[in-house]
């Protein structure tokens, strides 16, 4: 299979240095449950677009610095190009803003959260069970970097998995056997260390002290990065497997 990193932002170059880019934090998150898969970045905060919604297996919206409701052309372009892959049955996987812009992009809203900051490990509470998603079947955990959150879901999504502080942490559209798109607002490509200079080279003077102390408080604890790619890959592979049934 070969997917698509549509990147809606940019990693600071001094912690992209030590950890990678965010091509290779995705690929890497991917090859976690299957090192064959391949993958190719578009720079879509750039405002480069795909020339076809054919030209992957699947598509992957990474996260970003932007919001979804700041109006930049580029947004408004890559909400096109996510109705636009639907329509030609091409699966989608949105992280963190990603997870907020299908929200809205399918009819449903983000927006700044009054809650604040959410930074670190978060656990997670399921809702909703994926029959062929196991791993994350109980309370999962994940790294947690966002003020804004999806406030109202769209009529076609399911809400997987909740979390006091995120009320909405992830999201599957149609049919629960073969969604047709799959999103979390945590960050499954995140590392303990990542985060932590995150904090250091951005968030200090940024995020409330308190946020930040709680965040290294639990800096280092269990999460379920695995759990989640194994979950993306599969429902990647349910959608190659119909796609090939259909040929």
């Amino acid at each position: 299979m070969r997917i698509g990193i549509l990147e809606a932002g940019k990693m600071m170059d001094v912690v992209a240095a030590k950890h990678g880019a965010y091509l290779k934090l995705y690929t890497d998150l991917l090859h976690l449950a299957d090192p064959e898969i391949t993958t190719f970045g578009v720079k879509v905060v750039d405002g480069v677009m795909p020339t076809t919604t054919k030209a992957a297996d699947g598509w992957l919206i990474s996260g970003s610095r932007n919001g979804v409701y700041d109006g930049a052309p580029w947004i408004t372009a890559l909400c096109g190009f996510l109705r636009a892959c639907v329509q030609d049955g091409v699966p989608l996987v949105g992280i963190c803003f990603g997870h907020q812009l299908m929200a809205q992009a399918f009819g449903g809203q983000a927006e700044k959260s009054p809650k604040g900051w959410g930074l670190g490990v978060h656990d997670y509470t399921p809702v909703t069970p994926l029959s062929w998603a196991p791993a994350l079947s109980q309370q999962w955990s994940g790294h947690a970097m966002h003020q804004d959150q999806v406030t109202a879901l769209p009529q076609d999504a399911t809400l997987l998995a909740r979390s006091d502080f995120c009320p909405n942490a992830a999201l599957a559209y149609g049919s629960l056997e073969r969604p047709y798109a799959l999103s979390v607002q945590s960050h499954p490509e995140f590392s303990a260390g990542l985060v932590e200079d995150m904090i250091l080279h951005r968030l200090d003077g940024i995020v409330p002290a308190p946020v930040i102390a709680g965040a290294r408080a639990r800096s280092g604890a269990p999460v379920d990065n695995l759990a989640w790619a194994q979950t993306v890959v599969a429902f990647f592979k349910r959608h190659h497997a119909a796609k090939g049934l259909a040929a």
